[in-house]
């Protein structure tokens, strides 16, 4: 190897140096990395023979990359971030939405919740009416100067239930969620700590569908039907859409409209959706958020070699980008909306994880 490949090594391993172990190692952890480094360095100059020096590379690279491959890497927006993809919301951002209003019409993004529609198990819906110390039998005109008649109600549900939003401290892996948040930190019974859906900033953004329905000609896609990278692409291509940075992008498959009423025990047993390289393939566009017309997003079950979920690890906890499911997407797909101004405001129910929403597209 001539002086060129030796000033090569060199950089490569103080470029391994500054990017693994000072990034991630506390500080003696981190001395004692640089004087590993150094060692692999050294051998590899003293060494003569081609193939020798060969080995000593390979096997010093390979430190660093072990070092590093299993190290959690902090949000792009830092260490202390909680709201992910949120911080896309730019206010340019929804001022070049707006301007995809042209027609004045609007249309709910939630579908109608009904107490006893299935869920994700153990999930339900219990809603109840009354009319605390009245009963429609009591006159309350001396309580309140007037007879005053009135009903509230009481719900009682699991968030997760129906048109929701997963916040980014939903579902993480092996303990760990977005921003290298180990759940058993902020985890409590009495709510998150940290990535609680509170903090969500409301999403205004330009909105986009992508009917795979369409693409696939079918009027629903079947159960369990995964579709990849290349059939969104294609999709994309056929239906002339573009992803921004951003954007918020929903597909429709039909699920929903086609099962739900008709066979709403299959509908919640299994559901098409995206394979999990989708998800990353998605998530390179740098949206706020991705949703589908399911009340899971990805296939379930899964393709072969496919993980079940492993969408939202994908999208939540490695990019923090958000998850809408079962969405209304029915009426966009039947009129070919493809391009709308998206706008959600949540309720900021504190120390949430996951909350049921409506959102709403203009065009």
């Amino acid at each position: 190897m001539g002086e060129t490949g030796e000033a090569a090594v060199r950089a490569a391993f103080f470029y391994s140096i500054k990017t693994s172990e000072l990034k991630t190692f506390k500080l003696p952890l981190a001395l004692f990395a640089l004087r590993v480094h150094f060692g692999c360095l050294s051998f590899f100059l003293e060494a003569t023979v081609p193939i020798t020096r060969l080995f000593i590379a390979i096997f010093c690279a390979s430190l660093t990359f072990n070092a590093s491959a299993d190290e959690c890497r902090p949000s792009e927006w830092g260490a202390d971030d909680q709201i992910g993809a949120a911080n896309r919301v730019t206010p340019e951002r929804p001022l070049a939405a707006a301007g995809l209003v042209k027609q004045g019409m609007s249309h709910p993004l939630g579908i109608v919740i009904a107490p006893g529609m299935p869920a994700y198990p153990p999930r339900y819906t219990q809603l109840q009416v009354v009319q605390p110390e009245q009963h429609f039998r009591t006159d309350t005109t001396e309580q309140f100067g007037w007879n005053v008649t009135s009903n509230d109600d009481l719900v009682q549900m699991w968030l997760g239930t129906g048109p929701q939003l997963d916040g980014l401290g939903h579902l993480g892996e092996a303990g760990e969620f977005y921003n290298c948040n180990k759940g058993k930190d902020f985890s409590s019974i009495t709510g998150l700590t940290k990535l609680d859906i509170s903090q969500i900033p409301p999403m205004v953004a330009r909105g986009v569908l992508i009917d795979m329905a369409r693409f696939f000609e079918v009027d629903h896609l079947a159960p369990a039907q995964a579709f990849s990278r290349d059939d969104i692409a294609a999709a994309m291509s056929q239906q002339k859409i573009t992803i921004g940075e951003g954007d918020v992008v929903l597909f429709h498959t039909g699920w929903t409209d086609a099962m739900l009423d008709s066979d709403p025990e299959r509908w919640g047993a299994t559901i098409p959706g995206i394979d999990n390289d989708a998800a990353r393939y998605l998530a390179s566009f740098k949206p706020l958020a991705v949703g589908a017309d399911t009340w899971g997003l990805g296939a379930v079950p899964p393709k072969p070699g496919d993980k079940v979920f492993y969408d939202h690890a994908i999208l939540l906890k490695e990019n923090g980008i958000y998850i809408l499911e079962t969405m209304n997407t029915g009426r966009l797909a039947e009129e070919g909306v493809t391009e709308f101004m998206f706008v959600l405001g949540q309720a900021r129910l504190k120390g949430a994880v996951q909350m049921v929403i409506n959102p709403v597209a203009m065009w």
